[in-house]
């Protein structure tokens, strides 16, 4: 198994003689989805099988796959930098069609398969996308993340401004006594 810098495979060798080939690389830097870069910490790696099957509508392949790494996100506190673990396994039906020039996604009998037009199989929207559908909503840098002082924006986890949190809202005071009464 070959490691690459580029997300791609060539089918060729499975178009003529089938069978199954498999690749892996790893993505630099950042992990590209449409017009968003996703940055990362290290390298993303990936691995990817492809196997040709038995299709009624042509030469067919099942492509499996999984990347993994560490995206850099922004903890929702505080907003420092986080490197966050991601792993993500795929799976997909993929049909060639000659003179297609980047993948198209088509459903058939309830069942997506993704055509492609040259033996050169562009792996990385594949990547992306199933990188990015595993990302959290939200991270945090550490579970006791203090976050941002709303008086002056200071890191409360790397100084103490001395600026208290007073409610501004009768609802915010009352609220504030409840959880007082509740310590108690």
């Amino acid at each position: 198994m070959k490691e690459i810098h580029i997300q791609s495979i060539n089918l060729s060798r499975l178009m003529r003689e089938g069978g199954s080939t498999d690749a892996r690389g790893e993505i630099l830097e950042y992990i590209t989805l449409e017009k968003e870069r996703i940055p990362l910490e290290g390298p993303a790696r990936w691995k990817v099988g492809v196997t040709r099957v038995e299709g009624e509508g042509g030469q067919e392949f099942w492509l499996s796959g999984e990347i993994a790494g560490y995206a850099v996100l922004e903890c929702r506190r505080c907003l420092t930098p986080t490197p966050t673990p991601v792993r993500a396994h795929f799976q997909y039906m993929l049909r060639y069609q000659p003179g297609l020039t980047h993948l198209e996604a088509i459903e058939e009998d309830e069942e997506e398969i993704l055509l492609f037009g040259h033996p050169d199989l562009d792996l990385g929207p594949l990547l992306s996308e199933a990188f990015a559908l595993e990302l959290p909503y939200t991270v945090l840098c550490k579970e006791d993340c203090k976050g941002l002082c709303p008086v002056c924006g200071a890191n409360r986890n790397e100084v103490d401004c001395g600026h208290h949190e007073e409610p501004q809202t009768k609802l915010g005071a009352e609220l504030s006594r409840l959880m007082g009464d509740l310590k108690d």
